[in-house]
Formats: C-alpha cells, sequence, structure tokens
C-alpha cells in the first residue's frame, strides 16, 4: 500500500531515513531530578507529530522511550497506511486539521511540536503554535530553507520579517541543517531546512500583546517603507481617537523610530514602538 502525494496537501515525503533519523533525534528531551534526590533521570514528555505521512519520521520517534507520541493527519489514506503498518500508533493518531484542533483537549500540560510540515501552510502552522506557546516547550521542524532562514534572521537582513519577530520573541530559534531536494518523493523545487525552537524565560512583552502582533505586521506589510509610512493607519486612528491637532502628530512621529524601515528594529525594539501607541500623548 501506497500513498499518494497530494499537490493539495503540499506533501513530499520524506524518504531520506538518515534525514529521518537526524530529525527525531534534534528533539531534547531534559532531564528531570529522581524522586530520591540522587542524579537526574531521563524525563518523560508529550510530542505532538504533525502530519506524519507514511511514517518515515515516525518510526524513530517511536524507538524513543521517554516520549509519549500523538500524531495528528488530515490525509484519509496516509492514516489508513500508518495504521496498517504502525500498529502501535492506534489510539495516539489524531485524524484531523491541526490548524483547526483545539489542542487542550489533547495535552492537560506541556507537549513539544514535531513535522516535516507542509510548505503551504507552514506560516499557518507557527501562528497556531504562537497560540500555544506557554504550553510548547520546543518545536522541532523542517520546512522550506527559505523560511527556515527568515525565521532564524537577525534584525538587519532583507529576509528578517513578521514570522522572525513574532517567534523570536518567545523563542531562541538554532538552523540546524539544510536538507536536499532528492531527500523527498516528489522532489520540491526548493531546499528545506531543520529548525529548533526553544522557549525562551519570557513570560510576558510588557505590552499588549495584540498590539504587538498588529504593529509588527503592519510595519512589514510595506517594508520598503519607514515606518513613519508602513504605520501610517495606526498613527491616523491613533491621532484620531485621541482628537490630536497637527502639532502634536507631528510631535508623535517625530521620534527617530519612525524613520527606520522595519528590518532594523529587533524584538525589544518593536515591544518600545507598541508601548508609544499605547500611551496618551500628554
Amino acid at each position: 500500500m501506497e500513498v499518494r502525494a497530494k499537490k493539495s496537501l503540499g506533501q513530499h515525503f520524506l524518504t531520506d531515513l538518515s534525514v529521518a533519523r537526524q530529525i527525531a533525534d534534534a528533539l531534547i528531551v531534559p532531564d528531570k531530578p529522581a524522586d530520591d534526590g540522587s542524579q537526574a533521570v531521563p524525563g518523560r514528555t508529550d510530542v505532538l507529530e504533525v502530519g506524519p505521512g507514511m511514517g518515515v519520521l515516525t518510526q524513530y520517534l517511536l524507538q524513543r522511550p521517554e516520549l509519549n507520541l500523538k500524531m495528528v493527519e488530515i490525509d484519509r489514506e496516509s492514516v489508513d497506511y500508518l495504521l496498517v503498518n504502525f500498529p502501535q500508533v492506534n489510539g495516539s493518531l489524531i485524524e484531523a486539521d491541526f490548524l483547526k484542533l483545539r489542542l487542550e483537549n489533547f495535552f492537560s500540560g506541556d507537549f513539544c511540536v514535531i513535522g516535516n510540515f507542509p510548505y503551504n501552510i507552514s506560516s499557518q502552522i507557527f501562528f497556531k503554535i504562537l497560540d500555544y506557546k506557554d504550553s510548547v516547550p520546543q518545536v522541532v521542524c523542517m520546512i522550506q530553507k527559505e523560511v527556515a532562514e527568515r525565521i532564524a534572521e537577525k534584525p538587519g537582513t532583507k529576509t528578517y520579517g513578521i514570522l522572525s519577530v513574532l517567534l523570536q520573541a518567545w523563542y531562541d530559534i538554532e538552523y540546524l541543517f539544510t536538507v536536499g531536494e532528492g531527500a523527498f518523493n516528489p522532489p520540491p523545487k526548493v531546499k528545506s531546512a531543520v529548525i529548533r525552537l526553544t522557549r525562551n524565560s519570557r513570560t510576558s512583552l510588557g505590552c499588549d500583546e495584540s498590539l504587538f502582533k498588529t504593529v509588527v505586521k503592519t510595519s512589514f506589510n510595506q517594508r520598503r517603507k519607514t515606518l513613519r509610512n508602513s504605520l501610517k493607519p495606526l498613527i491616523l486612528d491613533k491621532a484620531a481617537r485621541e482628537g490630536w491637532s497637527v502639532e502634536q502628530a507631528e510631535a508623535f512621529v517625530s521620534d527617530p523610530v519612525f524613520s527606520l524601515r522595519p528590518e532594523r528594529l529587533g524584538v525589544e525594539d518593536f515591544i518600545a514602538l507598541t508601548l508609544k501607541f499605547s500611551q496618551t500623548l500628554s
């Protein structure tokens, strides 16, 4: 029994077993203190694999006894294949759309996420993970190389963007290795990369999180323009709400940050900018 790769689902099945093993090994489960206070012992953690397909990665995850593995797969053909070839996943395999799944119904505490993410929805998957950032301490995934570089990039480059800021606000990001087109069937037209996201120690942005997302997204919607121009809709809205005079509006945008392009700002800079939009002009 084989599974047909479906273009509508963005499926490119990983066939290189050495790459699959490297991805599985990249998930780090921290040790936990022994009950008697002696040397730490291997921990055990809940893990969700997104889009297991034909189980090339799954087989190596199942070999790790410290992982309590669940899988979510939208493709019925893949589900049937997994149940036949990996009968031990029965009861742990969720047939559903990950993007629509209420993950709290399947995990009572923290859980890690791993998978070969479909390229056509990888950004949506990351936004979903951000919704559960306080429950997801680690993510290991293979995505399009260009997207991986963008996520891991630092301020000041052309590839740095919305996902870079939003993910780096909550996660430390490591670019682990590049994967060539020949590792898949059918081969994609682009190279892939494996990255690891590890939750940082931040518990709060110190600003309105919804407004932070709006400021970041609006800033990069016209990334070639300075913030004075790209954030004009938010500036005009704030001016209208607070009844600014022309002089007050000019004073607000006189801050040097508005003369910069968005790729020049790091996470802390965007937090400070969000706070500026939150404050009432005196």
